[in-house]
């Protein structure tokens, strides 16, 4: 009985890890076929995910005006079977203007299951986190820097120790500001767009 327990579970896993690994083509079917096109459509992402932010976590856009860069990953899809994981591409933005195209992958193991799409924000509030992340090849959460996920108060404002990190990260659902984020160990790295 456990061998047949041992064998369903890994059949599982391994199956879900393939339906995971096929549906995150490096481009999603409706995504547009060349660079400019698909630049257009994640700074307009970014945009509406800027403006949900500053509407959904009062002090965010203050803590916005202090950030050295923002990385701003518009819709990051989340799914799991046994095996989950997360993938989404998304914009750094420095003075405002894009300074790079990046994508977000990361995965996890442990009982779930189902899928979800969401936005993830991180300020860079030093040079130094900032350098870091940019002189980088391939840069993961956790174990090339911590990411303080912000903590929002009864009042509805920034927690100020959140504001003392060098790196403060954001998860926006369509219900608002997601504080059950864990973005250790998702790999960031550059596209070439």
């Amino acid at each position: 009985m456990k061998r047949r327990t041992f064998l369903i579970t890994t059949g599982a896993a391994i199956g879900a890890t393939g339906l995971f690994a096929a549906g995150c083509t490096t481009t999603r079917p409706d995504a547009p076929a060349d660079g400019s096109a698909r630049r257009r459509e994640i700074d307009s992402g970014a945009d509406g995910t800027l403006t949900r932010l500053y509407s959904t976590a009062r002090g965010s856009r203050e803590l916005a005006d202090r950030a050295r860069g923002i990385l701003i990953f518009p819709r990051v899809l989340s799914a799991g079977l046994v095996v989950g994981g997360e993938y989404g591409d998304g914009v750094l933005r420095v003075g405002g203007r894009p300074a790079g195209y990046y994508r977000l992958v990361g995965g996890s193991l442990g009982w779930q299951i189902g899928a979800q799409s969401q936005a993830i924000v991180l300020m860079f509030l030093t040079q130094e986190a900032l350098d870091r992340f940019r002189n980088s090849s391939g840069w993961t959460v956790g174990a090339d820097a911590t990411v303080s996920v912000a903590r929002v108060g009864a009042s509805g404002d920034i927690d100020t120790n959140t504001a003392r990190q060098s790196i403060v990260g954001f998860a926006l659902t369509n219900l608002g500001l997601y504080a059950g984020v864990k973005l250790d160990g998702s790999k960031i790295t550059r596209l070439d767009l």
